[in-house]
């Protein structure tokens, strides 16, 4: 044996540049199925809600987020919204429990900063606040990302609940509000998020923080465990004792939203709602005291298409930026009614009609199988609109005047609320022999149902 012999031997083989690629292509070959079907990332808290829970609600894509115009020949109600967390995203769903306070899940929760005459740190101390502090809610008007916000309802699945859960230590019993807001750490681990998330949810999808809430209202037991907290937060010029569960809140969240001050997330006290007066209609009508929790004033917000479609047309910018289809996900209201009649002679559903409305009926056909559910309302008011609307519910970016100024300029019509502009009505609950009932008051209400109205008048809007 020669010595170049022997060094080839010792040596070993040789793998050349042909052999190092196809070797890589191969286990690439086998590898990427798995990072595909299993992607190595860890376990989100939408992933353990999953293990027994399911979300309720629309599912939504590019062509159903907008309402469009109905195929009926009556007034219908299209779609139904809640927002358990105020003025995050809404959840459209396709029926729903109304209950005196409003839709069931709404309004559950709202953010609020502590407002004080010096800068308050975004940290909380285990300090109580000062008596010139106040937690204030805080909305899209001053906070536009809160539109990015979104809020998933998981309800209890008894199929999923038969299997036992993998990494889930969610009580299968309960109702959660999962909250997920976009959020990436700088540096290499903000790369490895940004990775996990295209792993996970796909190329469009970007790096999240979550959290979970509960649906129900914490026991005293909870409350004292988590470090909850009842205080006062102000509402418009209400101000209502709720459960603070600041404790919970990643600090994240008040950097993503530009919140200075320190950030605090209110549940709504079932047994503390505030009574509703001004244009409600009182307990001898009723038959009950009216009551809302973290909505503006009155429990529920009804819009009318057409009068939408109608608004819109008037609407002129000079950068083209509505051109003529306004977003009425924008006045966020609960119920959104149209008909398939827009012009002409048998148009039963004028824009602007339900400005004549003062008590509703949605019940369903006589011949469909959901016959006997119905609900009635009051409809009490106009709805007297901020600047809130100016918020695109997409991307969180706010106009800089419209819809806001064509609707103080064209929707300038209600005697109470001069200079400021109207669109769409408030509701309140009524129910069938409601001073009777002893049990809790409840109706229904469901996608598709009639609209009846049963009394028209006047309205006039009073200030708060």
């Amino acid at each position: 044996m020669d010595q170049s012999t022997d060094t080839v031997l010792r040596s070993g083989p040789v793998i050349d540049a042909t052999g190092l690629f196809l070797l890589i292509s191969t286990i690439s070959v086998f590898l990427l199925p798995l990072f595909i079907y299993f992607p190595p990332v860890p376990p989100s808290q939408r992933d353990a809600l999953l293990e027994t829970h399911s979300p309720i609600g629309v599912k939504h894509n590019k062509n159903n987020k907008k309402p469009t115009i109905s195929s009926s020949s009556t007034t219908t109600i299209q779609q139904l919204w809640i927002y358990p967390v105020k003025s995050c995203k809404g959840i459209q769903v396709t029926e729903s429990k109304v209950l005196p306070y409003g839709l069931e899940f709404d309004r559950l929760y709202t953010f609020a900063q502590l407002k004080s005459p010096f800068p308050v740190s975004t940290n909380p101390s285990s300090e109580k606040p000062q008596q010139t502090e106040s937690w204030e809610f805080i909305t899209q008007r001053q906070f536009p990302l809160l539109a990015t916000v979104t809020v998933e309802l998981f309800v209890p699945d008894p199929v999923k609940a038969r299997g036992r859960p993998l990494y889930s230590d969610a009580n299968i019993t309960d109702s959660f509000l999962l909250i997920s807001f976009p959020w990436q750490e700088p540096g290499l681990r903000g790369l490895f998020s940004w990775v996990a998330a295209k792993l996970a949810r796909g190329r469009t999808a970007v790096p999240e923080k979550q959290l979970v809430l509960p649906v129900n209202f914490p026991s005293q037991q909870e409350i004292e465990s988590r470090g909850y907290e009842r205080e006062d937060v102000r509402i418009w010029k209400d101000v209502v004792t709720a459960l603070n569960m600041e404790a919970d809140l990643p600090r994240e969240l008040a950097l993503y939203l530009g919140v200075s001050n320190r950030l605090g997330v209110f549940r709504v006290d079932p047994a503390r709602l505030r009574e509703v007066q001004r244009c409600a209609p009182g307990r001898d009508e009723a038959g009950y005291q009216p009551v809302t929790g973290f909505q503006d004033a009155y429990p529920l917000h009804l819009l009318n298409l057409p009068s939408v479609r109608d608004f819109g047309a008037k609407i002129v910018t000079k950068d083209d930026s509505f051109r003529g289809d306004l977003d009425a996900r924008r006045f966020r209201a609960n119920i959104i009614v149209d008909s398939g009649t827009t012009t002409g002679e048998n148009n039963t559903n004028p824009p602007y009609d339900e400005e004549t409305w003062k008590k509703v009926r949605f019940e369903r056909s006589p011949t469909s199988e959901a016959e006997g559910k119905r609900s009635t309302f009051h409809v009490s008011c106009r709805t007297v609109r901020c600047k809130m609307p100016n918020v695109d519910q997409d991307s969180g970016e706010r106009h800089p005047a419209e819809p806001d100024r064509s609707l103080r300029k064209f929707r300038d019509v209600d005697e109470g609320a001069r200079l400021k502009g109207c669109l769409g009505m408030q509701l309140t609950p009524l129910f069938d022999d409601a001073e009777g009932k002893k049990g809790e008051l409840e109706s229904w209400v469901e996608v598709g149902m009639g609209v009846e109205v049963l009394e028209r008048g006047v309205h006039r809007y009073i200030n708060q």
